[in-house]
């Protein structure tokens, strides 16, 4: 249907988008990607896309407004210089936690980015993880969304932890469907914390319901650690309920303000996250394991490009 694949990136997580062209054997389009003296982002292709089916690997993750306006542009820029189809292809999807009206005179600013994405051009999107997966049905245009579970869950299998011995918690009950199919694949108990939001930037977890949890290990899944307010909670929370062991897993680590630091205080064995964001080298810790996801993010895309059924990707 098109003429040839080309996989391109912006700035925010380079390494990502040559692990994907790796993996689909083709080479990384070349762009030139820059600032004007005031701010204002530059981009140039330097390659020929005409006809062309365009992969724009950018996640919007921190700095955010920095990489979704890079994003818009680099859309614009293969728009105009007529590519068959544009997919905006996000691992981190930014703007997600305000997905509702929850409280009078507030934004829903994930459908203002979807509208923005789509107005810039974008033909497809394609996504993992939303923190709401009532996202998809604010663009107009097709969403593929896929899960990093299933990686995470090989992953943990390999540890080979006993099933008698494990017990799945949900940060919160939020997470509460996200963590029963962790259940459905690892196996174990279940165990929800009773999280309450104080505010924008702070949470308390007050009780644990489910279990028990003294002397089993304890796994915490959740879509993203962002200031690890409420995973080190939930981490303390089971802690003081006599986990032998935690292990903390998520797919996207945002990891901002203090978050560095209260995960290196917390009592965790081991943190695993996936590359859907570039880490800084500051945010590496020793307990810290990162998981590729390239090649579920580029046999998405190989299928997409053939007009192939992406579905046994999303379980």
């Amino acid at each position: 249907m098109y003429d040839e694949l080309c996989i391109l990136s912006g700035r925010a997580n380079p390494p990502l988008a040559v692990e994907i062209a790796a993996y689909l054997r083709v080479d990384l389009g070349a762009v030139e990607l820059g600032n004007f003296p005031d701010g204002e982002i530059s981009v140039r292709l330097d390659q020929n896309v005409r006809g062309r089916d365009v992969f724009l690997v950018q996640p919007t993750g921190p700095s955010v407004n920095e990489n979704l306006m890079e994003l818009l542009i680099l859309i614009d820029t293969c728009k105009r210089a007529s590519a068959a189809r544009i997919t905006a292809v996000m691992p981190y999807f930014g703007y997600a936690r305000q997905d509702r009206k929850d409280m009078g005179r507030v934004p829903i600013t994930a459908k203002l980015v979807a509208n923005l994405i789509t107005k810039a051009g974008a033909d497809r999107v394609l996504a993992m993880d939303l923190h709401a997966a009532q996202i998809q049905g604010f663009f107009d245009c097709p969403v593929d969304h896929l899960y990093a579970a299933p990686i995470l869950d090989e992953y943990f299998r390999s540890l080979n932890l006993p099933k008698e011995n494990l017990v799945i918690v949900s940060p919160d009950e939020g997470s509460i469907k996200r963590s029963l199919q962790h259940v459905d694949h690892l196996g174990g108990s279940f165990a929800i914390v009773d999280k309450r939001r104080a505010n924008a930037f702070e949470t308390r977890q007050e009780n644990l319901i489910g279990g028990p949890i003294e002397g089993k290990v304890a796994l915490i899944f959740d879509d993203m650690i962002t200031t690890a307010g409420s995973i080190v909670g939930a981490v303390k929370t089971v802690s003081q309920h006599g986990a032998s062991r935690i292990y903390v897993g998520a797919t996207h680590a945002v990891l901002c303000g203090q978050a560095t630091e209260r995960l290196r205080e917390a009592p965790i064995e081991e943190i695993v996250v996936s590359n859907s964001l570039q880490l800084r080298p500051e945010q590496m810790l020793p307990n810290m394991r990162v998981i590729s996801v390239a090649p579920l993010l580029g046999e998405a895309i190989r299928r997409i490009h053939r007009n192939q059924s992406v579905s046994y990707l999303f379980d």
